[in-house]
């Protein structure tokens, strides 16, 4: 592993970015050849890590600074001719990075599907939080089964234990070939209406996790920089109560933050990912999620 000589998460000075002593690692993989609407998630690594710099390293909510542990940004993950390739090469950067926790700066949401088989040949019992506002459910999408369409289809290949959180639009496909997690789903009205919807989140999750965050799961107020924005999205605090509850009852072992799309003019999209990648670093160094 070998750190980029250009841009570090946060800003880190290097006594806190050490590749041999950091427990988290950074992946970027700026990569969007699937995307189906809005690209441009392939530059969004890049600005992730340059809105990270911004981000205040005392984290206001639990009042502490969670830089200790060491956060290695490594080097981006080389876009490939196909995205069956692309994906050969996400997972093997993953593997490289042996006991770190990862999380994955996309570039779109195929990337999930090696992340989360590298993570289930690391951790036995696998199971996966999705936050999105699409199932991704499809079995094939533009002629590819690597979508980013059909992630959580390849997903369900590797662990029947996913929970889908926020999804507001899914297809007729995906409703006759998937009923049981359609059944399941998590609604932005499910969040709004049930006081128990974080309960019903992690009794479909096993006791090892990986988060999978697709930003347009959030409302467009919150991300207007996505690729395929969708109403009626989930607010920064329903996420982040959310993620606190699973990284404090559940062993979270890796995550991604996918779908950013840079805007010109403004950072609002790329902020909150930032923050979020630094929410889920303080989040998992408490409970079950800071055993490594």
């Amino acid at each position: 592993m070998t750190q980029t000589g250009k841009q570090h998460f946060m800003n880190l000075p290097p006594e806190l970015r050490r590749a041999d002593e950091s427990r988290y690692a950074i992946l970027p993989v700026p990569y969007d050849d699937t995307a189906s609407y809005l690209k441009g998630s392939a530059r969004a690594p890049e600005a992730i890590i340059d809105a990270s710099s911004q981000v205040e390293d005392f984290d206001e909510e639990l009042r502490a600074d969670y830089r200790q542990a060491g956060i290695v940004t490594l080097d981006a993950v080389a876009p490939a001719d196909t995205p069956g390739e692309q994906m050969k090469r996400v997972y093997e950067a993953a593997k490289s990075a042996g006991d770190k926790f990862i999380i994955a700066l996309g570039g779109e949401h195929s990337i999930t599907a090696p992340l989360v088989q590298a993570a289930a040949e690391k951790h036995a019992g696998v199971s996966v939080l999705q936050i999105d506002a699409h199932a991704d459910l499809r079995d094939a999408y533009d002629g590819t089964k690597h979508s980013h369409a059909c992630v959580m289809r390849r997903v369900l290949e590797i662990t029947n234990n996913i929970a889908q959180v926020g999804i507001r639009n899914f297809s007729r496909e995906e409703f006759l070939d998937c009923p049981r997690q359609v059944e399941n789903f998590i609604t932005p009205l499910v969040v709004e209406t049930d006081t128990r919807w974080i309960d019903r989140t992690l009794d479909l999750l096993g006791d090892t996790v990986y988060i999978t965050i697709d930003v347009d799961g959030f409302d467009p107020c919150c991300v207007p920089g996505t690729g395929t924005p969708e109403p009626g999205g989930l607010t920064w605090r329903q996420v982040t109560t959310l993620l606190r509850r699973v990284c404090s009852l559940r062993r979270v072992i890796g995550a991604d933050i996918v779908e950013v799309v840079p805007l010109e003019g403004q950072k609002v999209s790329e902020f909150l990912a930032a923050r979020l990648a630094y929410k889920i670093i303080a989040y998992t160094q408490s409970g079950p999620s800071a055993a490594r």
